[in-house]
């Protein structure tokens, strides 16, 4: 008789033993299938998580050699002073022109005295001039922060600052006194959107400057008890105007590129520094919230190959005992059959072929829970690994907010504001792209792996078991009998 017939005959007649094996194998193989699954959509989450993590290439002044010129530039006889240097906006915007870049945001920042408006004190919680008292002091109490986009700051990526009336600062403003003032600046002073308010240059000259207010916005905190540093005296305007009120026309001292693909960032920040060519300028990156996101994929991703591996060699363990105590029941049936003159490879591929048929109905039954079980597990593991706090990254890399002092020592609150900002809004960024749950899917690709590694798992059950088989002989089996 074909030992493939004898097979199907055997398995239908042992009717208990055969759902027992399928029981089991279809519990190895849902949770095999479960760590294919697990993997191929935490791969495909980490590709993802590539290209929209949004890191971050600064191009900001290196402080080591300001300070460094500082203090060998100056006399004894003259105030020490700090000018921060600035690269030509033609630099800025061809170095954004490549092809990893998603888009950038140019930074400047100056420093003026309220003139036809009262500042905003948070340590007396009165009007007044602020730090200058409207006077000339060569720090203002006016904040000027000029940038390409107020929706590309970070103080506005993470919600700390939302327009409530009038419209962002955009490309558009480029060359124009448009600004954009805070609510509680707006509501001291009666002002609206469209009106105008004039401002003074904390240079000797004493120029005036009419700006007219275009938006408003809301800080969501106050900072220090210094005025010219609360948040309501913060102005935001086009990165030109804060370089006119310097002297600094068509130059910036700062500028964030945000990447297309955070994959490039170590090949898109040497073509930057490339064209930047200054070395009063240090270029780095920040891939906090690109490192963030993608950790817990990997941690996901480890986890499901442990699972597949773990659950393979379990399940090979198991059905190895499980046929070799089988065959210790089947010793007369085996022994019968050599003596009639079947070979023992022969009993050996009934075996295999009694797992294989087993096998087809384990996967049927996989592919029908493997998915459920996948998604529900691979779920669960990323919400464990799923970090809920981002830590707080160092500012020395500036940031959208802007870094740097613009390029003048009379820009006076120029240092402050982007370190700050530039962890805020790589915060808000890893917290708005944290992944939630997995796409978890079966693929093509799933079932093969799926089958083939089914197929090992029985056939090396059944090579461990066969030893027992190929010892065997016919006269012993049926003497023991």
């Amino acid at each position: 008789m074909n030992y493939l017939k004898r097979a199907m005959l055997y398995l239908t007649h042992k009717k208990g033993q055969s759902l027992l094996l399928l029981l089991i194998m279809s519990a190895i193989l849902v949770f095999v299938l479960s760590g294919l699954i697990i993997q191929n959509a935490a791969v495909s989450a980490t590709n993802s998580v590539t290209k929209s993590a949004g890191t971050t290439i600064s191009v900001s002044a290196n402080r080591n050699k300001m300070f460094s010129k500082m203090r060998s530039g100056t006399s004894k006889s003259k105030p020490k002073t700090i000018t921060t240097p600035t690269v030509s906006n033609e630099k800025i915007k061809k170095a954004g022109k490549l092809n990893t870049v998603a888009y950038y945001n140019i930074t400047n920042t100056a420093s003026v005295n309220a003139s036809s408006f009262d500042t905003v004190s948070t340590s007396t919680g009165t009007s007044g001039g602020g730090m200058g008292m409207k006077g000339g002091a060569s720090a203002g109490d006016i904040s000027i922060d000029g940038v390409s986009s107020t929706k590309l700051t970070s103080a506005f990526v993470s919600k700390t600052n939302k327009i409530v009336s009038g419209r962002n600062i955009t490309t558009s403003d480029v060359n124009t006194k448009n600004v954009v003032i805070e609510k509680e600046l707006a509501t001291q002073n009666g002002i609206k959107v469209g009106d105008s308010m004039t401002v003074k240059m904390t240079s000797s000259g004493k120029k005036s400057l009419k700006l007219k207010v275009v938006g408003i916005y809301k800080a969501k905190s106050t900072s220090s008890s210094v005025p010219g540093s609360d948040p309501s005296n913060t102005i935001y305007t086009s990165y030109t105007l804060p370089a006119t009120i310097t002297g600094t026309e068509g130059k910036s001292s700062t500028v964030t590129y945000i990447l297309e693909n955070s994959a490039k960032e170590k090949a898109t920040t040497k073509k930057i520094k490339r064209i930047i060519n200054n070395s009063s300028f240090s270029v780095s990156s920040d891939d906090a919230s690109y490192k963030q996101l993608l950790q817990p994929m990997k941690n996901v991703q480890s986890f499901a190959k442990k699972i597949v591996w773990l659950v393979a060699i379990a399940g090979t363990i198991i059905l190895a005992l499980i046929i070799i105590l089988s065959v210790r029941t089947r010793q007369r049936e085996i022994g019968v059959l050599v003596s009639l003159g079947e070979s023992k490879f022969h009993i050996v591929a009934q075996l295999f072929s009694e797992l294989f048929v087993i096998l087809i109905g384990a996967m049927v039954v996989a592919l029908l829970l493997g998915s459920f079980v996948g998604n529900k597990v691979g779920n669960q593991l990323l919400s464990q690994q799923q970090t809920t706090s981002v830590s707080t990254t160092s500012g020395s890399n500036g940031g959208p907010g802007g870094s740097g002092a613009p390029g003048s020592s009379q820009t006076g609150g120029g240092m402050r504001g982007g370190m700050a900002t530039q962890s805020a809004g790589t915060t808000s960024a890893a917290n708005k792209k944290t992944l939630k749950t997995l796409n978890t899917s079966i693929t093509p690709s799933s079932v093969i792996k799926l089958g083939g590694m089914g197929l090992v798992i029985i056939a090396l059950a059944v090579c461990v078991s066969a030893i027992s088989i190929l010892r065997l002989r016919p006269k012993d089996i049926l003497i023991g009998e």
